[in-house]
């Protein structure tokens, strides 16, 4: 597949391709399919220091991943803090991170190397594993580099979007709740002989004295029409 059309899925837009999961699992399988004398990848994200599950392209990679977020030391860790590449040519011969290069090993995985990419608070990681010494110190300038660029700046875009989508919720529910205030407001307005500010003040302090919502304690008071509300609402209003 064409480098342009594995981008192009990537950013295409879908309900599915949308959650975080479904894109780091996409990114993972495109960068290691795009990256030569790869075995196989894992992607995660971490926003604002909370790290949230990892895609892998193959089981046993969870579990390389998962031993370097239990200990804290690792590839991924540490590009993660430096915010740069983390390479490792021979993990034959590597000194760093034991228990990684202990499971590494056992698994046939030779040489590794894990690419950070931020955005906004938002640092996605992609991890290339090789069974072979020496073949991806320069997968972060090719393929897998536009791929993970691309992915974190998704990201970023889905979490605005979602966010756009609560406030809009927010506010839609606002909006149909207005109504049954205004009517409430109008009959505490009636019974005390008050204004519309003090009308208002009385449902917050029903609202907060009994635990319910706005909504619930104007929605009582329309239902009875104001009616046996009459010395609760007046001890309320001074």
């Amino acid at each position: 597949m064409p480098e342009t059309e594995r981008l192009g899925r990537l950013g295409a837009e879908s309900p599915e391709s949308a959650l975080p999961g479904r894109r780091l699992s996409e990114l993972a399988e495109q960068a290691a399919r795009c990256t030569s004398d790869c075995c196989g990848a894992s992607s995660m994200v971490s926003e604002d220091g909370t790290d949230r599950p990892a895609a892998v392209t193959h089981p046993d990679l969870a579990g390389l991943v998962s031993v370097q977020l239990r200990s804290g030391d690792g590839p991924i860790p540490t590009a993660l803090e430096r915010g740069e590449p983390v390479d490792s040519g021979d993990l034959l011969r590597e000194e760093r991170w034991p228990e990684y290069r202990a499971m590494a090993l056992d698994s046939g995985v030779r040489s590794s190397v894990t690419i950070p990419f931020r955005r906004s608070g938002l640092t996605v990681t992609l991890s290339l594993y090789s069974f072979r010494p020496g073949t991806l110190e320069r997968a972060p300038h090719g393929a897998a580099g536009a791929l993970g660029n691309l992915a974190a700046t998704c990201l970023v875009r889905d979490r605005s979007y979602r966010a756009a989508l609560t406030e809009l919720d927010q506010l839609g529910a606002a909006l149909r709740s207005r109504p049954v205030v205004d009517q409430a407001c109008g009959m505490v307005m009636h019974v005390l002989g008050c204004d519309a500010d003090a009308a208002f003040g009385v449902l917050r302090r029903i609202s907060q004295g009994t635990n319910r919502k706005l909504t619930d304690v104007a929605g009582a008071v329309v239902e009875k029409r104001g009616r046996g509300l009459e010395k609760e609402l007046v001890s309320l209003s001074g």
